[in-house]
């Protein structure tokens, strides 16, 4: 039987979860945009880059450690069940919210506003994001998975992702147009002072925000976390290791074999969380969890995990300290010399860049050392055995 710390959470999955978390650290916070390996950035628009799975994954195991803390209610709706859901995207929510302010305040004192223009960004801030996405996702796939048959699942998630597809090719979905239906929703719904407006490929229009987390692509984001949900009953269900192993191996093939050859018709596209981007990246999730279950829990291989375990235990709240942290390293600014210099660019310009030379190494180097700084305050955490649950 998969090993289960004394707290009864997962380890394999604990350690998955903090490889991603970890991940999403690293890839977001370089030391220079300017200045990315391949790897370490997103596909402009059609394409996968290791940076692309991230996010992904992260759906992925919510999904799955969804079923473990729900089937302590048998999956039945009651009103303090409902409550708990309902509570608790309130949070998810309102923190994605509070850090977007958070970060429009300090870059708007950063850039010289007076404090009383900075604080009243609401006008200007985006609203959906990677918080809000975890939060929608989060309750609609709890109340599917308490009010349907766990059998009929399956047929949500194949009718959200066909309904998706539909949009998309009826829709121009994959366009970068005005006239991308998937657009013109969160437009109307949002207005484009409350949306994303930093993917490059939409500089060619106008008015060029694009929201890679709008409210359409949502729909599919659910099917998302609904196959990590499948992938939970499968590894509570089936006892032996060997067993979970495979078949998560198998669920896995099925899904990135289905998504790459169906991406000849729809290109997978993490900005829009194209239907071959769920299958391709939910497959990868669960042959990733499969590895890591035989490493860890039949090999018995762990001593290299404790550094991603310690993200994992923690995963929301380390996500919120970094996303925090990188704002107020590039807003706060220490005298050096007879200039005020932020200490994003004290660590990145003056000490990196100048030891080393090479813009892309200096880059990468910062964004490891910014995910090594988080880990000793989740280290901290760990070894007190504190878990801040939201």
């Amino acid at each position: 039987m998969t090993q289960q710390k004394k707290t009864g959470r997962l380890l394999a999955l604990d350690v998955m979860r903090g490889i991603t978390v970890a991940g999403m650290l690293l890839v977001n916070n370089p030391g220079s945009w300017g200045a990315l390996y391949a790897p370490l950035g997103h596909a402009d628009w059609n394409g996968l880059t290791p940076t692309d799975l991230v996010f992904p994954f992260f759906m992925f195991i919510m999904g799955v450690a969804m079923f473990m803390s729900m089937r302590k209610f048998e999956f039945k709706l009651s009103a303090p069940v409902s409550w708990k859901i309902v509570k608790r995207t309130i949070v998810i929510f309102a923190i994605g919210l509070a850090l977007a302010w958070f970060g429009h305040f300090c870059r708007s004192l950063a850039a010289g506003k007076p404090f009383l223009d900075a604080i009243n960004n609401l006008e200007t801030m985006r609203i959906l994001g990677v918080m809000p996405r975890l939060a929608l996702c989060y309750c609609a796939a709890s109340f599917i998975a308490c009010t349907v048959n766990f059998k009929r699942i399956p047929w949500v998630i194949a009718a959200l992702l066909v309904v998706y597809s539909l949009i998309l090719v009826l829709g121009n979905g994959y366009a970068i147009s005005e006239d991308n239906l998937l657009y013109r929703i969160d437009n109307a719904v949002l207005g484009s002072n409350h949306m994303y407006k930093g993917l490059a490929v939409w500089k060619v229009l106008e008015n060029s925000a694009f929201d890679p987390e709008g409210f359409v692509s949502t729909l599919p984001a659910i099917a998302h976390v609904l196959i990590g949900l499948m992938c939970g009953h499968l590894i509570i269900t089936i006892k032996d290791n060997d067993e979970r192993v495979k078949n998560l191996f198998i669920v896995g093939a099925i899904l990135m074999t289905i998504g790459w050859l169906l991406s000849y018709g729809l290109p997978i596209n993490k900005n829009i969380w194209s239907p071959t981007f769920v299958l391709v990246t939910c497959g990868m999730g669960s042959t990733l969890l499969a590895l890591l279950i035989w490493i860890i829990d039949i090999k018995g291989y762990k001593a290299w995990s404790r550094f991603f375990e310690t993200f994992g235990i923690n995963p929301l709240f380390l996500y919120v300290l970094g996303g925090a942290l990188g704002i107020l390293f590039g807003c706060i600014k220490l005298p050096i010399g007879e200039e005020m210099v932020s200490i994003h660019n004290i660590i990145y310009k003056n000490f990196l860049l100048e030891v080393f030379g090479d813009k892309y190494f200096a880059s990468c180097l910062y964004a490891i050392i910014f995910v090594c700084i988080n880990w000793c305050i989740g280290y901290v955490l760990y070894k007190k055995k504190i878990y801040i649950k939201i």
